[in-house]
């Protein structure tokens, strides 16, 4: 049934206003809180992205002591061969 504009009251119309204005309101924080969701779940991600990064950088770290110490001690050796080499 359709009710000509004419006929309905003012409280008839500001009731019809607010609920359109309610529903779309209810809508947007819907989105909003969607987005929300999903950066967040995006964010804890990262999150757990870096510390796995920070451990394999950390295990690094330590490979790379290792093979500082051996080329010193191959650069030495190979100093020691070469004054053996030439009799200096």
């Amino acid at each position: 049934m359709i009710v000509p504009l004419a006929n309905l009251s003012v409280w008839e119309i500001g009731t019809t206003i607010g609920f359109v204005v309610v529903t779309i309101a209810v809508v947007i924080v819907a989105i909003i809180l969607a987005q929300a969701s999903r950066i967040a779940d995006q964010a804890q991600f990262a999150d757990d992205s870096v510390e796995e990064i920070r451990e394999q950088s950390m295990s690094l770290l330590h490979g790379v002591d290792s093979i500082m110490d051996s080329g010193v001690r191959i650069l030495h050796a190979a100093r020691s061969l070469r004054k053996v080499a030439v009799g200096k």
